[in-house]
């Protein structure tokens, strides 16, 4: 009977069989799971929505109140700096012209028989500069009238391509109605934003690909500039390029997927996501070492769909723990059941 339950008893010690989920191991050590950090070539690239913009846009507004006599462009077509598009009402400043105009005809008459009197002493040289500022003073009121006719004329900018017409012949309208709108088209824009850890590598020149949703075609962008702070909403950085060889079905507004080439990388060192440990300043991984797991502050870089690249805490062959995270203690003994690949 005595050596019956000796027996027993020894096999109740034996019976603990340790598995990766942190389970107790022979001996009461827990077993997790892991893998052994290896070097792997990557093409270190980021990806990020971008929205194609005009290279210049803007709508055309009056710069005075007054009623449309006269349209002159038709919706969707090109013109060039300096076309009229839209004429208002204009015809009191004209009378008004031309009422200062017999009025300055005069007044140049007066001057000049003030200067010719003057010259024999016929007259004082008062009168004749109250002659002569009579004169300045109608044309200076001609030229602020005729900068009031052009505020009558909505004219293009700059070369383009208009959009719709908002507005319709014999409208009242002011300064706040938007009568169409205007864009370049010749030069195509990408705008997109970086995270802000790559902001450095946004320098002008650096070449991006772009890609839209309904369409397979790659088209190629140059970084022209980028915003001279970071959001502090966001901490991204805003950033705008050049699209190389735009045709008619990437336009203004179109979503693109822009890619951005960080390097080629041939050994970088890139573990599961999983087994990172986020905390408030730092990042941690938990590293197999003598039998003990131990955490490590660590620094990452690139990251794909389920793994991130250790730039600083971790060396090639160190087995890392990527179960039961939660339930290590530091310095705790433990086994690790590496992961197949």
């Amino acid at each position: 009977m005595l050596a019956t339950t000796s027996c027993k008893e020894e096999s109740k010690k034996d019976m603990g069989a340790g598995g990766p989920g942190g389970k107790p191991g022979a001996g009461g050590v827990p077993t997790f799971s892991g893998i052994i950090a290896g070097a792997f070539p990557i093409n270190r690239n980021i990806e990020a929505p971008g929205t194609i913009l005009a290279n210049e846009t803007t709508d055309m507004q009056p710069e005075i109140s007054g009623r449309v006599v006269s349209i002159n462009f038709k919706e969707g077509t090109n013109v060039k700096a300096g076309t009229l598009l839209v004429k208002l009402f204009d015809g009191d400043l004209q009378a008004q012209l031309k009422k200062l105009a017999v009025q300055l005809t005069i007044a140049e008459a007066t001057e000049k028989r003030q200067k010719e009197l003057l010259s024999i002493n016929g007259t004082s040289q008062q009168d004749y500069d109250n002659a002569s500022l009579n004169v300045n003073n109608i044309k200076a009121d001609m030229e602020l009238l005729k900068v009031r006719i052009s505020q009558t004329e909505v004219r293009a900018p700059f070369n383009g391509k208009l959009g719709l017409r908002n507005i319709s012949l014999g409208a009242y309208v002011n300064p706040t109605t938007i009568i169409t709108n205007i864009s370049q088209m010749n030069v195509i824009k990408v705008e997109f934003s970086v995270p802000e850890k790559y902001a450095h590598e946004m320098l002008p020149n650096k070449i991006l690909t772009l890609r839209t949703a309904n369409q397979e075609k790659v088209y190629y962008a140059t970084v022209i500039a980028s915003q001279n702070i970071i959001s502090a909403e966001t901490r991204n950085l805003l950033v705008k390029a050049i699209v190389k060889d735009p045709d008619s079905r990437i336009t203004p507004g179109t979503f693109v997927e822009v890619s951005v080439g960080l390097g080629y990388n041939a050994n970088a060192i890139m573990i599961p996501t999983q087994a990172i440990i986020p905390s408030t300043r730092t990042k941690r991984v938990i590293v197999l070492r003598e039998g003990k797991a131990i955490f490590q502050d660590v620094k990452t870089d690139f990251r794909d769909a389920s793994r991130i690249e250790i730039t600083e805490g971790v060396n090639l062959g160190d087995t890392i723990i990527t179960s039961g995270l939660l339930t290590i203690k530091d310095g705790m003994p433990c086994k690790v059941v590496i992961a197949k690949k």
